[in-house]
């Protein structure tokens, strides 16, 4: 189920730019957590690392303004 909210959450970013923009600014996994955690998704840092591992996406944030490239389309 929890890796379940992760796609669900990389996926809604993916259609959504608010999503994104929002998710984009937590300057580390515990804090992007606490964010979907606050939202209704529940998942955990490894959880989160396992999904982006299988995916082939990294975390971290580039370009200006700083985005990441997690987001599912």
């Amino acid at each position: 189920m929890a890796k379940a909210d992760v796609e669900k959450l990389l996926t809604a970013g993916g259609k959504d730019k608010t999503i994104r923009a929002k998710y984009d600014v937590p300057g580390n996994k515990e804090e992007f957590i606490a964010l979907a955690a606050a939202e209704g998704y529940s998942f955990t840092v490894a959880e989160l690392e396992e999904v982006l591992k299988e995916s082939g996406d990294v975390f971290e944030k580039y370009g200006n303004p700083p985005k990441r490239s997690i987001w599912w389309t």
